[in-house]
């Protein structure tokens, strides 16, 4: 395929098997038979982790890999940012890509959670929208995430260096005001992060236009199959201009993926970080033998040790009960799951990286989409069911090069299945029967006996809302809040009711 450079910079020309046949898809990389590629298409079959479909062979050679970001063809202003943000060697992932993204390339690329998967696809966007304007509800650019915490994980990853080159970056996700995002869309927006679900009610509110998009990235792809949003992805893929972008990132690629990658990617430069997109050099993984009636206990004593960790549990209830089981223990925790409001969210996730809370604990919710420096302990508290969500839950430590643990708790009863999911995971952990208030669990996980005080989460003063001087409230005011309403608690515990999308990020 070959592309050329007009007044339209995004304009690209295509030959070979796909021309004119419209069957074939995008480039020609859609075939009869979903479950028996193109041989042209695919190559023989890499080295995969277990469930991942074969990587589609690249048909014009990829350019070198760079050693430094000052070698790729990016504005200058974008080179400062980087350097003023810190940034100065590029990720292996970033050094693979950029120079092929930066060229107009498509690009599929798999690589561990924290291996610098959103700067690679994010530098060549915004180098790529550079200098552009985009018209009132028309954006330039669309980033599709699976999760809320991931679309704002993003944008603000992704806002210093949109600054830079003065692009508008907007976030549209649920949980949100929808009013407050179609004004920013109305206002004209180049670089839209999104979730599925909220995008496609803007759409159809008439609030946004997908037809001026020409650089479109699906990240973490498979988690947004998992969840259900595959017809969304696909009708709002459908709707992007014709011959545009396509940049399609994760840690995990299962054949879920392997339709968007066929229907979608021409020829796409391929690169995979890690083999088995998981294992991690940086990354110890212990699974902890347990018996049920001590594992209670263990899990405060690990809660209680110096430093942030981060606790999986499967559901709302178990995570809430939990929660309040550590604060009446003395543990500075909290809980983030689908059931808390978005602002809730947002607000615990910043008290849990400034350290105003120690153990954030969670359900999948928190598995994608959250960075937070110097997490070095994650716990399973329940076991994951399937090991993509070992991966994703233990990517949240050992990022960007740090070291991190990831401890499961193992009852006797759990042990075959769990030896299943690390079989599949491509990991072999450290296994050890411990006990509460034993050495050997200190050693693994710094556990140690918690104050048994309780302790009550207040907001911080900086987070508390500015009451107006200029009036007091008025009298008719104070009678429509009611006898029977309550105020907002500083723990977070009263309920609020978020608006609600036809999507399924509302509740992600």
């Amino acid at each position: 395929m070959n592309r050329t450079r007009t007044n339209d910079r995004y304009s690209r020309t295509r030959t070979g098997s796909g021309a004119g046949n419209p069957s074939a898809g995008r480039g020609g990389y859609r075939s009869a038979n979903p479950r028996r590629p193109d041989n042209n298409s695919y190559g023989r079959r890499q080295s995969a982790p277990q469930g991942e479909f074969a990587l589609p062979k690249t048909v014009t050679p990829a350019l070198p890999a760079v050693e430094a970001f000052a070698e790729l063809d990016m504005p200058e202003q974008l080179l400062a940012a980087l350097g003023h943000e810190g940034v100065t060697v590029p990720f292996p992932i970033q050094a693979a890509t950029l120079p092929n993204s930066l060229a107009g390339r498509d690009v599929l690329g798999r690589g561990r959670t924290g291996s610098g998967k959103t700067l690679a696809f994010g530098l060549a966007l915004l180098a790529r929208t550079a200098g552009l304007r985009a018209e009132p509800r028309q954006p330039l650019a669309l980033v599709l995430v699976p999760t809320r915490e991931l679309a704002q994980q993003v944008t603000d990853a992704l806002t210093p260096y949109a600054r830079s080159l003065r692009l508008r970056l907007t976030t549209v996700v649920g949980g949100m005001s929808i009013g407050k995002q179609a004004g920013a869309l109305r206002s004209g927006a180049e670089v839209v992060v999104a979730t599925p679900g909220r995008l496609k009610d803007l759409i159809d509110r008439g609030d946004c236009r997908l037809n001026q998009v020409a650089i479109t990235v699906l990240d973490e792809a498979d988690q947004m199959t998992d969840m259900g949003f595959m017809p969304q992805v696909t009708e709002l893929l459908d709707l992007v201009r014709p011959g545009g972008q396509r940049m399609l990132f994760s840690a995990t690629l299962d054949r879920n993926v392997d339709l968007l990658v066929r229907r979608y990617l021409t020829d796409p430069v391929v690169h995979s970080v890690d083999p088995s997109a998981g294992a991690v050099t940086t990354m110890e993984h212990h699974v902890l033998h347990v018996h049920g009636a001590d594992k209670q206990r263990t899990t405060t004593e690990i809660a209680a040790r110096e430093g942030r960790v981060l606790m999986f549990l499967d559901t709302k209830h178990a995570v809430d009960r939990l929660t309040e089981h550590l604060l009446n223990s003395g543990v500075r925790a909290a809980a983030l799951h689908g059931g808390k409001s978005q602002p809730q969210r947002t607000r615990t996730l910043s008290r849990f990286k400034s350290g105003h809370v120690t153990v954030l604990v969670a359900t999948n919710v928190a598995a994608r989409g959250i960075h937070v420096d110097n997490l070095d302990l994650v716990v399973n508290v329940d076991p994951p069911t399937d090991h993509k969500d070992y991966l994703h839950r233990g990517g949240r430590t050992a990022r960007a090069g740090e070291s991190g643990s990831v401890v499961t708790l193992v009852t006797p009863n759990q042990r075959r299945e769990m030896s299943r999911l690390m079989a599949a995971a491509g990991i072999t952990p450290q296994t050890t029967q411990v006990r509460s208030g034993e050495a050997e669990l200190n050693r693994i996980t710094g556990a140690q006996a918690p104050s048994g005080v309780p302790v009550t989460i207040t907001t911080p003063a900086s987070e508390r809302p500015r009451r107006s001087t200029s009036s007091a409230p008025s009298a008719a005011s104070r009678g429509r809040r009611g006898r029977g309403s309550r105020s907002r608690s500083t723990g977070d515990t009263a309920r609020r009711t978020a608006p609600r999308s036809s999507g399924m990020d509302a509740a992600a």
